[in-house]
């Protein structure tokens, strides 16, 4: 069935952090389509003319898909104010039709952090697979990222002989732990979200902001300290990120997701 998103939308372009890293076994590209299990059921999502295809499409997988593909960014705003923007004038319709993805499930969006935290991306994502195949449960082809409660019930050690560091494991095994209630960040300001998260252990700055980003669509979310963001403000800008934040006010989110993007596409 037909999930429609507005025009225009490049459904490969705008799935390209999916397949760029390596495979992604819970957001999995399989025979031209992306794959995702959610709620015990795989859902395929393949391009079609006005959005995307999804089978199943129902009212649990919709509100998983139009998370998944960034539905509540909007977008039109953005592509007005970058009109006016040295180097997003250019970039932007250079990127038509790309819009953002997010992590669904604000655990997995936390534990995709951590993995990434100080190892390239290609690392990260082949540790994140590892993960995923001991604790996630398979579909016909993707995996559902395991859940908060079956990593609570795993220890360091385990997580450890799947290529996480003995920090990252305490991190990601703390974090399922946490007396912390993930789904109700989205109710809270910037600012609360970012104290919330940097008071557990192994969640800084960084991871937060990534969470904002990346999870919650926030507008002003800037991950400054981000290697690949620093490359991309020098690149473009020749500047730091961290001056150019206030710049890009109040469209940092967006901008940061095409100028990262601009910079690995041609």
């Amino acid at each position: 069935m037909l999930l429609e998103l507005p025009e225009p939308y490049d459904f490969e372009l705008s799935t390209e952090r999916f397949r760029v890293f390596g495979t992604d076994l819970a957001n999995l590209w399989h025979d031209g389509a992306l794959h995702r299990v959610v709620g015990g059921r795989e859902v395929r999502i393949a391009a079609a003319p006005g959005g995307v295809e999804v089978e199943p499409l129902d009212e649990e997988t919709r509100s998983a898909v139009e998370k998944l593909l960034g539905a509540e960014f909007e977008l039109e705003p953005f592509v007005a104010w970058s009109a006016g923007q040295s180097v997003l004038a250019e970039l932007v319709p250079r990127l038509s039709g790309f819009r953002p993805p997010l992590a669904p499930e604000p655990f997995e969006s936390l534990v995709t952090s951590i993995t990434a935290q100080q190892v390239s991306l290609f690392a990260a994502v082949a540790i994140r697979n590892r993960l995923i195949e001991r604790y996630g449960v398979r579909g016909a082809h993707a995996f559902a990222f395991p859940t908060r409660a079956r990593i609570a019930c795993a220890t360091e050690q385990e997580l450890v002989e799947v290529g996480f560091s003995r920090r990252k494991a305490e991190y990601v095994v703390g974090l399922a732990r946490a007396e912390i209630e993930l789904e109700e960040l989205a109710w809270l300001d910037d600012d609360e979200v970012r104290a919330r998260l940097t008071a557990l252990r192994g969640l800084g700055p960084w991871t937060a902001e990534w969470f904002l980003a990346r999870h919650l669509a926030r507008p002003r979310a800037w991950p400054a300290g981000d290697l690949a963001l620093r490359k991309a403000a020098i690149l473009f800008y020749g500047c730091d990120a961290y001056e150019l934040g206030p710049r890009l006010d109040p469209f940092q989110n967006l901008s940061a997701h095409y100028l990262l993007t601009g910079m690995r596409t041609p």
